[in-house]
């Protein structure tokens, strides 16, 4: 039988919030993974997410939430790692909060530390939380006092050395880089003007806004110097109010997630058209006044988490569309939205975009594209004509291409005769079924 690897850590992958310490210890699982290892990860659930999943061959367990998962590890081991369930070697990776594992089993435990807070947790959290986090990290050396460390730089390492871990039991093991992906191309031509760019996740104690605040000195000195930041997070809206209260809005660019395919930048240099950083500078043209008749919002692309029961994309279509509302509010003006496909991938997102649009008045649509493209070769129906079948295929991701099919299969059938009355059900069919419902004659190929 393999040996089994139980890692604990506050996320997992699916989670709406995983960040680069879960994409580290990924890595480190699937190397466990492809060695033999039965590998399993307790993480706290999240809203949608489903107690078990699977990941890459790593079997996910979610147990309590954010804010009770280190009071319910002690209960989850002692219930189903103990005994003869217990596992061969616990990781544990100190990502937010310890959770004290050794108090708790007799298994060898080693200890991953991507970084600790120690009182830079007072800007990131309230009073209160700050100083029970830091009560929590007080006692790391005290509850892994036999442990093994693997710190990701030499400052953790340092870290860990001055609150009472050996030096000896710390090892420095730096994040790996994939420079296959992630590597210089010759045939992009450097920045025309002096560029720093900020690559991560958008939170307060990743010290971005001393960056900010420095960026004038630099500016005194290089006076075209520009400075990109590239990600999202919750601390986005206070670093864009610090860059429009500074005045360095001509400076930083926002660029959030820039998809490899990317083709905005060479088509702007070609054809001269604005690439806003923001939503709010997109609408108003860096202005206080709206200066747009209308907005598109297509909220598709990026890279974003899958919901663990539906797998849908989560994309920020709510996000945008409240950025927009935002800007009406401000300017006093509305202009019509259309919002590309669905509305969101939950119900409570869909509702308070409708119901915003309706007490503001905005005029709001949202669908595909297809109704309004073009049809190659041209086809439309003799309106009021009689059908008896159509057959739309698509093609690509259920949830994006399957809402283009399904509204370029309507718009078409919209015209027959009572097209415009509504529709009964629909039923979706996937892999097997398909066939399954075409030898049962509910289509045909014919």
């Amino acid at each position: 039988m393999s040996r089994h690897l139980l890692a604990i850590n506050f996320r997992d992958p699916a989670h709406p919030e995983a960040g680069g310490a879960e994409l580290h210890l990924e890595h480190v699982l699937l190397d466990a993974v492809r060695r033999g290892w039965r590998v399993t990860w307790l993480a706290a659930g999240f809203a949608g997410g489903t107690t078990e999943a699977e990941h890459k061959g790593i079997r996910v367990v979610r147990r309590g939430t954010w804010w009770n998962f280190n009071f319910v590890v002690p209960g989850v081991i002692a219930k189903e790692y103990s005994g003869m369930q217990a596992p061969d070697l616990i990781v544990e990776d100190i990502n937010k909060a310890p959770c004290f594992t050794p108090w708790f089993t007799r298994v060898p435990v080693a200890v991953v530390v991507p970084h600790l807070f120690g009182t830079t947790v007072f800007r990131e959290a309230n009073l209160l939380i700050a100083s029970y986090v830091l009560a929590l990290e007080s006692l790391i050396p005290f509850a892994y006092a036999q442990c093994r460390f693997v710190a990701i730089s030499e400052s953790t390492r340092d870290d860990l050395v001055a609150r009472g871990i050996p030096v000896g039991r710390v090892t420095v093991v730096h994040c790996g880089l994939d420079h296959e992906r992630y590597r210089h191309d010759p045939a992009v031509p450097k920045s025309a003007v002096p560029t720093l760019t900020f690559v991560g996740r958008l939170r307060r104690y990743k010290g971005l806004d001393w960056v900010l605040r420095a960026l004038p000195g630099v500016r005194a000195r290089v006076p075209a110097v520009r400075l990109e930041i590239i990600g999202d997070g919750p601390y986005g809206v206070a670093l864009k109010r610090e860059v429009q209260r500074s005045g360095l809005a001509d400076v930083v660019e926002f660029l959030g997630q820039v998809p490899e395919a990317d083709m905005s930048r060479e088509k702007a240099a070609k054809h001269g058209f604005r690439i806003s950083p923001t939503i709010h500078d997109a609408l108003t043209l860096g202005t206080e006044k709206l200066q747009v008749a209308g907005v598109l919002c297509i909220g598709e692309h990026g890279d974003y988490p899958k919901t663990p029961d539906t797998d849908q994309t989560m994309y920020p279509r709510r996000r945008f569309f409240d950025d927009v509302v935002a800007v009406f509010r401000e300017c006093g003006q509305v202009v019509p939205v259309f919002n590309d496909k669905h509305l969101g991938y939950r119900w409570a997102d869909a509702n308070a975009m409708v119901e915003t649009a309706r007490q503001m008045q905005i005029p709001f649509l949202a669908g595909s594209s297809l109704p309004v493209a073009w049809r190659m070769p041209p086809f439309e129906l003799p309106r009021d004509c009689e059908l008896e079948a159509a057959l739309t295929i698509g093609y690509g991701g259920f949830e994006d291409y399957g809402f283009h099919a399904l509204e370029a299969h309507q718009c078409l059938l919209e015209r027959r005769r009572g097209g415009e009355t509504g529709i009964a059900a629909v039923r979706a069919l996937r892999g097997d079924m398909i066939r399954k419902s075409e030898l049962a004659r509910d289509w045909s190929t014919e």
